[in-house]
């Protein structure tokens, strides 16, 4: 349920008004251009807050804020899957022969600057590719650049969104320009508001070391909380609004979102306020042997048109049909919890973990058919061989299903992304993924990556499975 894009693009950005005037024309030029497919995407967005850097007084008032910018970035994955041991196979199963899948991906992010303290950002993307089997078959799929799959390119708007941030005093910060982050100034204690179309995990659930595919890690149950089921349409974006309040040590976030029609469905839903994701997050900044971290308390409840495992076990004995969800769907609800740790030890060495855990009796909402996850591993920079510019991760991941779900499954029934038709011995999701991510330019970085899933979707007579990829990511 991961989105991301591919291509050649021109990027740049200036300051001073008479150049944001002409961006200002050109953004909305640009949005007339899109607004068909806006209307069909359903268009709005964010991403996470910037890391400030304390400047003095006197340094703050030399720092010019950009009014406008446009970026671009473009990625590559190949991903190959050796053959592997399998007694059987089934719908929504990783395809046992060796095969290979390549997604590739474009993506513009075009922002200005309306009022001071605002920050008005459009995405719009080019995709095209597929996963490996289509995206099924590993509860902790391997490719965080995997999506919703075309043969031939596609073109979509995923966010479209507006950032307030209003100064609540304390440290003056410089923000350097990024993407979907204009360059300027703000202060450590500070309230951000969010509204419009963009991924949840844009906000919540962040972490240094393990949340970006096209720049770290690559498994879904690693870049973010295994458990953590975010809704999102087939590409991993929906409508909302959040709220971000920094202060001191420590920040709150809050938001709402709307669901997908029906669970991992491309359409938002169009039900209102009849259903709808809460999250709240809890995040904590410290030092720990003179190296900063992070510490985050993630809590989500979603209301929605969901089916449980046990009610559908149990109309497929009655009916001599197999169990599906979808069948037994009403208005329910289903939470869960999350621990995010992020802990830097040096300056070239980080440190990450991650346990989850959600309500085991209803189905998957949006993300993946993960009810317990806990994961940990560690980034390092290649400074200490002269290549200050490169990455080394090596992470691992343990996922579960609850017991009814597991039932569910041996019964035949088909989760959001797995399903081998039966489960006869089943037993923990495990995941050990590395890569190495080298600079070839300031702009382009290719990486290697290996992961070795043993039990995928929890089938201990399935596999293992080791999967190999390669990605070239350029951004300006």
């Amino acid at each position: 349920m991961h989105p991301q894009p591919a291509g050649d693009f021109y990027a740049c950005s200036h300051t001073g008004r008479n150049s944001g005037s002409r961006a200002l024309s050109a953004l909305m030029e640009l949005g007339l251009l899109c607004w068909p497919m806006i209307c069909a995407a359903q268009m709005v967005g964010p991403t996470p807050q910037p890391q400030g850097i304390p400047v003095t007084p006197e340094q703050a008032e030399q720092v010019q804020p950009e009014n406008w910018a446009i970026h671009g970035d473009g990625t590559i994955t190949w991903e190959l899957q050796p053959a592997f041991r399998s007694p059987y196979s089934g719908p929504q199963s990783l395809s046992p022969p060796a095969n290979g899948r390549e997604t590739i991906d474009t993506t513009l992010y075009a922002g200005i600057r309306p009022w001071l303290g605002a920050e008005i950002w459009i995405n719009p993307e080019v995709d095209q590719g597929f996963g490996l089997s289509d995206s099924f078959g590993v509860a902790g799929y391997p490719s965080g650049e995997a999506y919703f799959g075309k043969m031939d390119p596609y073109f979509l708007v995923q966010r479209g969104f507006l950032r307030q941030t209003i100064d609540l005093g304390g440290e003056t910060e410089k923000v350097d320009p990024d993407l979907n982050q204009l360059g300027g100034t703000q202060t450590a204690n500070r309230l951000v508001l969010t509204i419009g179309k963009y991924s949840i995990v844009d906000i919540f659930d962040t972490n240094t070391y393990a949340h970006d595919p096209r720049n770290d890690f690559l498994n879904w149950s690693i870049i973010d909380q295994g458990a953590f089921d975010y809704t999102a349409n087939a590409w991993g974006y929906t409508y909302g609004g959040a709220a971000e309040w920094y202060q001191n040590w420590w920040t709150v976030r809050t938001g709402v979102f709307d669901l997908s029609l029906t669970p991992n469905s491309v359409a938002l839903s169009n039900y209102g306020f009849a259903q709808g994701q809460f999250v709240a997050e809890l995040e904590e900044r410290h030092h720990l042997w003179d190296q900063p971290g992070k510490l985050k308390l993630l809590y989500w409840l979603t209301h929605g048109n969901l089916g449980t495992y046990l009610d559908a076990i149990t109309l497929g004995a009655a009916t001599g049909q197999i169990p599906s969800t979808g069948t037994v769907r009403s208005f329910r609800n289903k939470d869960g919890v999350g621990l995010n740790l992020e802990q830097q030890i040096a300056t070239d060495l980080g440190v990450f973990a991650r346990a989850s855990m959600s309500q085991g009796t209803v189905e998957e909402v949006d993300f993946t058919d993960i009810n317990q996850s806990l994961s940990a591993g560690l980034s390092l920079k290649g400074s200490r061989w002269a290549r200050p510019d490169d990455t080394v991760g090596l992470a691992g991941v343990a996922n579960r299903i609850s017991h009814q779900g597991k039932l569910y499954l041996a019964a035949g029934g088909l989760g959001g992304i797995i399903g081998d038709g039966q489960l006869p011995n089943a037993g923990p999701e495990q995941i050990l993924e590395a890569y190495y991510r080298a600079a070839v330019f300031s702009f382009a970085y290719v990486a290697a990556d290996y992961q070795f899933i043993n039990n995928p979707a929890y089938n201990r007579d399935r596999g293992p499975v080791s999967i190999f990829a390669l990605q070239l990511h350029v951004q300006y």
